[in-house]
């Protein structure tokens, strides 16, 4: 069974709430559009048969008024002849043949009712068709761009993102510490080297303040 069982279906029905509920809905909107186009085919060829049924009636109309007409002459050509009796039988005829023009017109007016329904649902169907293939391109982009957004959103809040966080937070302090540590080592090493340079700095001190009091005693 197709997603509409009738035209009136189609017609009727809320495209964007078909779309709404649908799991995957450019899949939804090719199946729509399809079903459209190929009722609107059948309905088509509805109205194409049901236009020859009635230039089919519309003929034996002509033929049928045409008999009447002969019979009318005939029960006319009788009456001059002075022969009522074959007049009578001759009106007879085309009163029958009357009742039968009646129906085919009964007919005909049936299916010119059935013409111009089609005729508007048609017009309908194809609105909606025309909208639909409009609105396509930009539904199935919304619907690629909703289901991107739905992806990114479960990775996001995927455990594994979490776990992937927590360890680059881990490796991020540990690396910390061992700067600390380097900067440690770095420090130890130049308060050695500060020792050593006032040692140095205090023998030449040292050495000048002597030759300072020899100076001083040579004046003497």
């Amino acid at each position: 069974m197709g997603i509409f069982s009738r035209l009136s279906d189609i017609i009727n029905s809320n495209i964007n709430s078909l779309l709404d509920k649908a799991e995957d809905p450019e899949k939804m909107i090719r199946m729509v559009i399809q079903e459209m186009e190929e009722t609107l085919v059948e309905v088509r060829s509805t109205s194409a048969r049901i236009i020859a049924d009635k230039k089919e009636l519309v003929r034996r109309n002509a033929k049928l008024e045409k008999q009447a007409d002969e019979w009318q002459d005939k029960a006319e050509l009788a009456l001059s002849k002075d022969r009522d009796d074959l007049a009578k039988a001759a009106l007879l005829e085309k009163s029958s043949i009357n009742e039968v023009i009646e129906l085919v017109k009964e007919d005909m007016q049936k299916l010119d009712d059935s013409l111009d329904k089609l005729s508007k649902e048609i017009e309908q169907l194809q609105a909606k068709l025309n909208d639909a293939r409009a609105r396509q391109k930009t539904i199935l982009m919304r619907h690629k761009a909703t289901s991107s957004r739905k992806t990114v959103n479960t990775q996001l809040n995927s455990p594994s993102i979490d776990d992937a966080i927590n360890k680059f937070d881990y490796y991020e302090k540990k690396i910390e510490v061992m700067e600390s540590e380097i900067e440690a080592s770095t420090l130890g090493n130049k308060g050695i080297n500060a020792e050593f340079e006032a040692l140095e700095n205090e023998g030449k001190i040292d050495k000048e303040l002597e030759e300072l009091k020899s100076k001083l005693k040579e004046k003497k």
